[in-house]
């Protein structure tokens, strides 16, 4: 299987990509099936109990709501007497349950807890790609408005009693495409925020990944230096959203362009719950800096310091970018 992963890799990369070009729903649909089938091997790279759970919880939510859009986008071919407003409205909560959006996001959190780290940031980054792009496509107002008030308001409130990272993650993702969803009209602006929020989670779990941490009580184990605990510090604030670091940058875009569009009910909720994030995001590093530490240099492991400089450059680059738009 691992030989023979490169391959389900490419297969994923192409299958996003003809959803992405596909100019009608049949072309979309075929994407995102070529998709679903050539992840669960990724997900089944290591056979155990735990990745064969979340393989078959993945190809069951994918492919019952694969059906029911297959389903749709026949009865809209053959002009069958259904009003075309629940054609779309059964089309949206399909593709919704696929991204993992709140009300639909059951299954998400809890494959992520039986999932590797290297398959966690494919699942919360590409896997998003393709059904967001299929969403900026649709017209449904009142669903997306109550699946970003519900993904807002399920991702801070899911992660507050989370002992395990990976499904505290997992609402964090659920939280974040709640914003994303905000300003999901304007394909630019989102893309803007999702490859900021793909980089940052990227960067996150590559370093859980390396020091092999799945739960909160091992964070205060690693022994880490000042210089880690402050960059991982860095990194958890701009997870959520704090300014002056980067991941401020995409939240900022967003509620400017909902204050240009009046959506100020929405707004405020989704400020209001974005505090609760970072309050679990702070739970993680609280442990460590009450703790005691066992070094005071101000130097990187080895193992992590092309890492550490990356998170570093990219949280910190904000103020720099601002500098430079007032100059």
């Amino acid at each position: 299987m691992k030989k023979s992963s490169w391959l389900f890799y490419m297969i994923l990369i192409i299958s996003t990509l003809i959803t992405l070009s596909s100019y009608n729903w049949m072309g979309m649909w075929i994407g995102l099936e070529m998709n679903m089938m050539s992840f669960m091997p990724l997900i089944l790279n290591k056979a155990n109990k735990s990745s064969s759970e979340a393989a078959m919880i993945y190809f069951l939510i994918q492919s019952v709501m694969s059906m029911i859009m297959f389903m749709m986008i026949i009865i809209e071919h053959i002009n069958y007497n259904l009003s075309k407003e629940l054609i779309n409205l059964v089309m949206m909560m399909s593709i919704l349950t696929k991204l993992g959006a709140a009300p639909f996001h059951y299954w998400m959190p809890t494959i992520m807890a039986k999932m590797e780290w290297n398959k966690i940031i494919l699942l919360m980054t590409w896997q998003k790609l393709a059904p967001m792009m299929m969403i900026s496509n649709m017209n449904n107002s009142m669903v997306i408005n109550l699946s970003i008030i519900s993904s807002v308001m399920v991702g801070s409130l899911g992660g507050i009693n989370q002992s395990s990272l990976r499904k505290m993650m997992g609402y964090s993702s659920i939280n974040h495409l709640g914003w994303m969803l905000a300003i999901n009209k304007f394909v630019s602006l989102w893309m803007i925020y999702f490859i900021i929020y793909s980089v940052l989670t990227t960067l996150m779990c590559k370093y859980f990944m390396i020091s092999k941490v799945y739960f909160l009580n091992q964070m205060s184990s690693l022994n880490m230096n000042n210089m880690e605990k402050v960059n991982l510090f860095i990194m958890m604030m701009s997870m959520g959203g704090l300014p002056p670091f980067m991941g401020f940058l995409p939240k900022w875009i967003t509620i400017q362009n909902m204050i240009n569009n009046s959506n100020y009910f929405i707004m405020t909720i989704m400020i209001m719950f974005s505090l609760i994030t970072l309050m679990y995001y702070m739970r993680v590093m609280t442990n460590m800096f009450l703790s005691f530490s066992t070094t005071i240099k101000w130097m990187t492991n080895k193992k992590n310091n092309a890492l550490m400089l990356i998170m570093m450059i990219m949280n910190l680059s904000l103020p720099l970018i601002m500098m430079l738009d007032i100059m």
